[in-house]
């Protein structure tokens, strides 16, 4: 398993929208292998294709809180089923975001439907932190980052922010 560089917003490929897996094969397999050591070693809780430059819609997922036996769970091709009309609010924060945190409301319960890193069609209903993650995840195969769910005004001074951030790491590593 690799551990693969993680894309920081603001990038263009952050706003790609990912195209389906035809098949889940050796390549996909070792993708979500990668996709998993490099969330663990962040640390996240999720990570989608796009964030490391593969615009494939996959989508890696732990919320395991530390001390409890982890439970990985690959999304392959995930589409939102059933969205419960209760909304949630939690604050977000995001791996191409570092260090950036803010409220998004969102459902509280999804189902989904995906196929698993076996090529099965799978569905699952998640709600609490699994239903955050798995939502703010499927945002990215479209191209949407949680700060799009912010005020004009609240998303720009945190890519401003992030601009600065990413210009003074390429200054520290030139």
């Amino acid at each position: 398993m690799a551990m693969l560089p993680i894309i920081w917003a603001p990038d263009p490929r952050l706003k790609v929208t990912s195209e389906p897996v035809g098949e889940v094969d050796a390549a996909i397999v070792k993708l979500i292998d990668d996709m998993l050591a490099t969330m663990y070693a962040e640390p996240g809780i999720g990570l989608s294709a796009i964030q490391i430059g593969v615009p494939k819609r996959v989508v890696v997922v732990d919320v395991a809180r530390k001390g409890e036996e982890p439970q990985p769970l690959a999304l392959i091709n995930p589409v939102i089923t059933a969205r419960s009309s209760d909304i949630a609010v939690f604050d977000e924060g995001c791996l191409s975001l570092p260090d950036h945190w803010a409220e998004v409301e969102r459902p509280a319960e999804i189902d989904i439907r995906f196929l698993d890193r076996a090529g099965k069609q799978q569905s699952l209903h998640a709600d609490d932190i699994l239903s955050r993650c798995i939502q703010h995840e499927m945002d990215h195969l479209d191209g949407i980052l949680f700060v799009d769910h912010l005020s004009a005004v609240r998303r720009g001074i945190i890519l401003r922010k992030l601009t600065k951030q990413k210009k003074a790491r390429l200054r520290e590593n030139a």
